[in-house]
């Protein structure tokens, strides 16, 4: 029972970390377009950000794992699939829903699910 516990607090830190990830993602973007930045590059460095805050976050408080080249790699091409899956859930929902945004939601705790287990077992295994 205590490594249940344990692996639900390490999880909740990982939601945690993707909270503070999609805060460093907009939170630069806004920045940016408040200073004038085209909306595509705002997006751009936005989403760079986040994803560098997420690797940081996790590598080091999430899962207490030295960050290399080849785990950030590992965490790119996680990066990758959970695109691929978020845009498979949306490519979903559109002809039987008529709502992509009903996909992007089912997709996020998929994502969250998928983004954890891959990190803990493989990325900074």
């Amino acid at each position: 029972m205590h490594k249940v516990l344990v692996h639900w607090r390490q999880f909740a830190t990982f939601v945690a970390g993707g909270l503070l990830c999609a805060a460093a993602d907009i939170g630069a973007m806004r920045t940016l377009l408040t200073a004038g930045v085209h909306y595509a590059s705002a997006t751009t460095a936005g989403f760079i950000a986040g994803l560098l805050v997420n690797y940081a976050f996790h590598s080091r408080v999430t899962f207490g794992a030295v960050a290399t080249p080849v785990n950030f790699m590992r965490y790119l091409c996680v990066v990758g699939l959970n695109y691929l899956l978020t845009l498979g859930c949306v490519a979903l929902a559109v002809p039987f829903l008529d709502n992509p945004l009903f996909g992007k939601i089912v997709s996020l705790p998929l994502v969250a699910v998928n983004g954890y287990l891959l990190s803990k077992y493989w990325i900074f295994k």
